[in-house]
């Protein structure tokens, strides 16, 4: 069963003044747990030391964000082509930065975020839900179907982690190492515990309290929303 690693569990390592936390290889360790282990100099290890391996989205996405980059480019030089009015272009850009839209552009195209979000000096963030790119989350098994990105972090200055998971027609096993909370958009979220299957549909919430040992599943494509804390 898969053991998942928050911001939280770094923090209590960091009080506890540990420099290393050691995981096997069922444990999930999300990526804003990342950045604070490495922010605080905390070190994640196996018992035998293994290199650390690039997964496959960090690889391939460079080679997405160049794709989308030369057909804009493609597109600005038809534009071009007729000619454009120079003061049109600099107005443009003026009111895309004074509303901050060209953060969220810019971070795109750098592969800095994987989506597009408006961000104010008073903490406040939206993050366009269709602008979102998912990565593969671990199961355990390759055939699953479940995808995730976290979208708010210890990086936002929010003490919990959220973002979007889908499952696709499978089941894994799961266990919580903080709370959690999920509220299902579109599909069907089975939650099996002790062989006993619960089942959300959209507008449904769900809840789970750390130490939770249980299997997600969906019989069909399930879109939800979570938060962990």
């Amino acid at each position: 069963m898969k053991k998942l690693i928050c911001v939280k569990d770094v923090e209590t390592a960091e009080k506890q003044g540990q420099k290393v936390v050691y995981i096997n290889c069922d444990t999930i360790v999300t990526p804003s747990a990342k950045d604070l282990a490495r922010n605080s100099g905390i070190e994640f290890s196996t018992e035998t030391p293994v290199p650390e391996t690039k997964k496959s989205c960090e690889v391939e996405a460079p080679c997405e964000v160049k794709g989308s980059c030369e057909t804009k480019a493609s597109e600005l030089e038809k534009v071009f082509e007729n000619g454009i009015d120079s003061e049109v272009i600099y107005k443009v850009f003026k009111v895309m930065m004074d509303k901050g839209l060209l953060n969220g552009v810019i971070d795109l195209i750098t592969n800095k975020k994987p989506y597009l979000a408006e961000t104010d000096s008073i903490g406040l963030k939206i993050v366009r839900g269709s602008s979102v790119k998912y990565e593969a989350l671990d199961t355990g098994n390759p055939d699953d179907k479940v995808f995730y990105q976290e979208i708010i972090n210890a990086d936002d200055g929010s003490s919990m982690n959220a973002g979007f998971i889908t499952i696709e027609d499978c089941k894994f096993d799961w266990e919580t190492e903080c709370q959690e909370l999920y509220y299902v958009v579109e599909g069907t979220l089975t939650v099996t515990v002790d062989d006993k299957v619960y089942t959300a549909h959209p507008g449904d919430s769900v809840f789970f309290p750390k130490g939770a040992k249980i299997a997600f599943g969906s019989p069909d494509k399930m879109k939800a929303f979570y938060a962990t804390y």
